[in-house]
């Protein structure tokens, strides 16, 4: 039987709450405290709990904070009852990994149902990890320009690559002073890349790095940046190495989501590239970014074929002309992403991938065709022994482009 620990000060809610999911089928423990659940969680071993912000003693943050601090409780799916359900509340929560929130009041069938969806979301069916045929793939998301969507690219590509091959990918965050690939995905950060900053490069093993990958329904994992900007000193070039090279053994694709500098740590991302994707918008600052970083590219020795530029309609209407941005690169462009800022900012502020909420319309398809085209080359160029919804959806579209073309 599922066992479910429920912590709140007042003895009224305890009851409330335990009369609502004992019927479903829940065993129900009950602790009048924050103390009491800490001193009593690992003799009680819940699959869930549920937590009340407002406590006296420690509040219901603390407590999911300290539960998170124990290997027991780092995977156990942790849920907020909250009688204020604002943006900061739900930002306190993220920070200190919580998965989910309940507003009070609240229906029964509503509890219920959040449990429920929430005890299979958090255990998905797992793609598990197997040798990759071939080494995996790394693709680099890059961009000297901040806020034109490469970390959005980045997220929707690993998603994409898992949907598209039924195979897991993993999104590795290295803007480590502020990026936010878990947010993106709606995950909690219960571990993170502090969790390897406080490790020695040679303590850095297949069971440490597997236990610190947080898990995405559609079967992507995501190495997440640290919830404090200070927990990124600890994270080295060598440390990046070393996570990419393991990572490559046991993953067909690591999708690198990088930050708008050439510090050690990009340029360690950079060079374990296959390929890079460079973002830009069709503005002239993006355009002046993007020179500066072929430049810099050429500079590195890194081939050209490798790179592919994406340029992202951030805005409507009034951009720069494909024509006269690729003249002035001297590169082609490789990709254009349709505007859609509406959905993108839905997508966003929720946490879902367009890949997965509208793979039919064009933003969520341009996307997962991006996913395809970044694939390696023995899979793009032979069907799949099983197809996915995701790569008949791409074979389908590719095929209607050459009818239009014929």
């Amino acid at each position: 039987m599922t066992r479910i620990l429920v912590v709140d000060d007042s003895a009224f809610n305890l009851k409330i709450v335990s009369a609502t999911l004992a019927p479903a089928g829940y065993e129900v423990v009950t602790a009048g405290s924050g103390a009491e659940a800490l001193e009593r969680v690992d003799s009680i071993q819940p699959d869930l709990i549920i937590l009340d912000v407002m406590m006296p003693d420690m509040n219901g943050y603390e407590v999911c904070r300290r539960l998170r601090q124990k290997s027991t409780m780092v995977h156990r799916p942790i849920m907020m009852l909250t009688a204020n359900d604002t943006l900061e509340e739900r930002v306190n929560g993220f920070e200190a990994g919580a998965d989910d929130y309940v507003s009070k009041p609240y229906e029964a069938a509503e509890l219920q149902a959040r449990v429920k969806a929430l005890l299979r979301r958090i255990t998905p069916t797992k793609l598990e990890p197997e040798a990759p045929t071939s080494e995996g793939k790394v693709i680099a998301v890059f961009s000297l320009r901040g806020g034109i969507g490469d970390s959005t690219l980045a997220a929707n590509l690993a998603v994409g690559l898992a949907h598209v091959w039924g195979k897991p990918a993993v999104l590795v965050d290295l803007a480590l002073a502020s990026g936010q690939s878990a947010l993106m995905l709606n995950l909690p950060l219960r571990n993170s890349w502090a969790d390897l900053g406080r490790a020695d490069v040679s303590e850095i093993d297949a069971g440490l790095l597997d236990s610190v990958l947080l898990s995405h329904p559609s079967g992507a994992r995501v190495l997440a940046t640290p919830s404090r900007p200070e927990q990124s000193e600890l994270i080295t070039a060598e440390k990046v190495e070393q996570v990419i090279r393991m990572l490559k053994q046991r993953y067909e694709y690591v999708v690198l989501d990088l930050p708008h500098d050439f510090s050690e740590t990009t340029l360690a991302g950079l060079d374990a590239a296959q390929q890079i994707l460079a973002v830009m918008a069709p503005e002239l600052a993006s355009v002046r970014a993007m020179v500066c970083s072929l430049e810099v590219f050429g500079h590195l020795d890194y081939p050209r074929d490798t790179i592919t530029i994406v340029l992202n309609t951030t805005f409507e209407r009034g951009g720069l002309a494909r024509k006269d941005i690729e003249a002035t690169l001297k590169h082609p462009i490789g990709l254009i992403l349709p505007f859609a800022a509406e959905p993108v900012l839905s997508a966003l502020n929720r946490g879902m991938p367009l890949v997965v909420e509208i793979p039919h319309k064009p933003i969520g398809a341009a996307l997962e065709d991006c996913a395809f085209m970044v694939s390696k080359d023995e899979h793009r160029k032979e069907r799949p022994a099983k197809l996915t919804d995701a790569w008949q959806r791409v074979a389908q579209r590719a095929q209607q482009r050459r009818l239009r073309a014929s």
